[in-house]
C-alpha cells in the first residue's frame, strides 16, 4: 500500500494539531542521543549520511553529526527544527517508505518513532531501513518494552492518560523484538534500558548485516523460506536472485508472482512473504552449521506463531532435515508445524539442483499455497489475526 492509499493516521494528526502542547509538556532527554552521536564521531571517521528518523522538533539533532537529515511525518514538527538545528535538511516522509536510495545512509537515529507503528508493520519498515543503510551501517532503535502485566497485548493502542490524546503505541516483548530485528537483517551490538514513566524503553544499537531482510506481514497466504541467503542475493537485496536460480521463474509460472524479483510486490499483491531459515549469507549452504539451522528454526517458530501465515513452504530438504532432526523428511506436507502453521517441504530451487524443473517447482508452490486440505489454512486475507503471542 502506497502512502497515498493509507488511511488517516491518528498519531500524525495528534502531532499536527498539538505540537506546541506536546513540546511544552515534554522536555527532551538527550543522554542516549549524545552517546550515539559520540560513537559515530569516534576516531574522527566519517560514517556517511546520517538521518534522525522521527526527529520531532529536532531536539536530538545537535547531538548527532553535522549534516544529519531531519525526517518526520508531521509538518508541525519539521517547522520547529530550525530552532534546534538551523542548517538541517528537512524531509517529510513515512517510516514505511523512506525516500533514500539503497545503501545511501551510514547511520540512523530512531528514538521512539517506530513505537507509533502497528507491530505487524515494523518488519517491512525495518526492511526499508536495511535497504537504505550501507552494509555495516549503524542504527539506534528506541521502542517501548512490554514490562507491565498485559502490556504484551498492547499493539497500536491509545495510551491511558496520554498528554497528547489520539496517539497510538505498540509495546514489545524482548523475544518478539529480537525475532523481528534478526529477520530484518540486523545484529544487536548494544542494548540499553531506561524508565519512561510507568513503562520501560529499550534502545537497541544495531549493525546492518550483509544479508537479506524479511518481507513479511499480516495476512500472508504463504511464507516462502529459503535455507540461507547467498552472498550474491544479499548484495542484490532480493532472495533467490542469482540468474540460474529457478525460484522466481517458478513463482511466475505458478501464478503467485506477477513481477520478476520483486519481493515487495509478491507480498503485497500475491500474499507471499519471504524469509530464510538462517539469516547469515554464505557462498554455499554447506557453510551453515547444524546449530545455526536449529537456532533459525526456533526464530521461524516464533515468527509464524505471531504472523500466522496460511502455510509455510521450506525450499530445501537438507536444511529442514538438519534443523528438525527428521532425516527421512521428504517432499510434501510435514507432520511438524511451525508456530502451529502447516509446513510444505519442497526441493531447493538452486541451479545446482538441476533434476528439478521450473514446472515441478511451480507445482510445489501451488500445492503449498493451496493448503493441506479442508483442515488447512484459511484463504489469503484471512490467514490469521497477527496478534502478539
Amino acid at each position: 500500500m502506497s502512502p497515498a492509499q493509507r488511511p488517516a493516521d491518528p498519531t500524525l494528526e495528534a502531532y499536527e494539531e498539538g505540537a506546541d502542547r506536546w513540546i511544552a509538556r515534554r522536555p527532551p532527554e538527550r543522554r542516549r542521543a549524545s552517546a550515539f552521536g559520540r560513537s559515530l564521531r569516534a576516531g574522527g571517521r566519517s560514517v556517511g549520511r546520517v538521518v534522525d528518523l522521527g526527529c520531532g522538533p529536532g531536539w536530538h539533532l545537535p547531538d548527532l553529526p553535522p549534516g544529519t537529515i531531519a525526517l518526520d511525518g508531521a509538518t508541525s514538527m519539521l517547522e520547529r527544527v530550525p530552532g534546534h538545528a538551523p542548517g538541517a535538511a528537512r524531509v517529510q516522509a513515512d517510516l514505511r517508505a523512506l525516500p533514500f536510495a539503497r545503501h545511501s545512509l551510514g547511520a540512523a537515529w530512531a528514538n521512539k518513532s517506530y513505537v507509533h507503528l502497528d507491530r505487524r508493520d515494523v518488519p517491512l519498515a525495518l526492511w526499508d531501513l536495511h535497504r537504505a543503510l550501507r552494509v555495516g551501517g549503524t542504527a539506534a532503535l528506541g521502542v517501548f518494552a512490554a514490562t507491565r502485566p498485559g502490556s504484551e497485548e498492547h499493539d497500536h493502542v491509545d495510551a491511558f492518560g496520554d498528554s497528547l490524546p489520539g496517539r497510538r503505541f505498540s509495546f514489545w516483548t524482548g523475544e518478539l523484538l529480537d525475532t523481528v530485528v534478526a529477520g530484518a537483517g540486523f545484529t544487536v551490538t548494544r542494548r540499553d534500558e531506561d524508565p519512561i514513566g510507568d513503562d520501560r524503553q529499550w534502545t537497541l544499537t544495531l549493525q546492518r548485516d550483509r544479508t537479506l531482510a524479511d518481507t513479511v506481514g499480516p495476512g500472508m497466504r504463504l511464507l516462502l523460506v529459503g535455507l540461507n541467503p547467498s552472498v550474491y542475493a544479499a548484495d542484490a537485496g532480493v532472495g533467490f536472485a542469482r540468474p540460474g536460480n529457478r525460484a522466481w521463474p517458478a513463482l511466475l509460472a505458478s501464478g503467485l508472482a506477477t513481477a520478476d524479483r520483486d519481493p515487495l510486490r509478491l507480498l503485497r499483491e500475491g500474499g507471499v512473504g519471504m524469509t530464510d531459515l538462517v539469516k547469515r549469507a554464505t557462498a554455499r549452504a554447506e557453510e551453515v552449521s547444524p546449530a545455526e539451522f536449529r537456532d533459525g528454526l526456533a526464530r521461524l517458530e516464533r515468527l509464524c506463531a505471531w504472523l500466522r501465515p496460511g502455510a509455510v513452504a521450506v525450499a530445501g530438504l537438507t536444511g529442514w532435515r538438519t534443523a528438525t532432526g527428521h532425516r527421512a523428511a521428504s517432499v510434501g506436507w510435514q507432520d511438524r508445524t511451525l508456530g502451529g502453521r502447516p509446513v510444505y517441504l519442497m526441493p531447493n530451487p538452486s541451479g545446482l539442483n538441476a533434476h528439478t524443473s521450473v514446472d515441478d517447482l511451480a507445482g510445489h508452490l501451488r500445492a503449498a499455497a493451496s493448503g493441506p486440505g479442508d483442515d488447512g489454512p484459511a484463504p489469503h486475507g484471512t490467514a490469521g489475526t497477527g496478534t502478539a503471542p
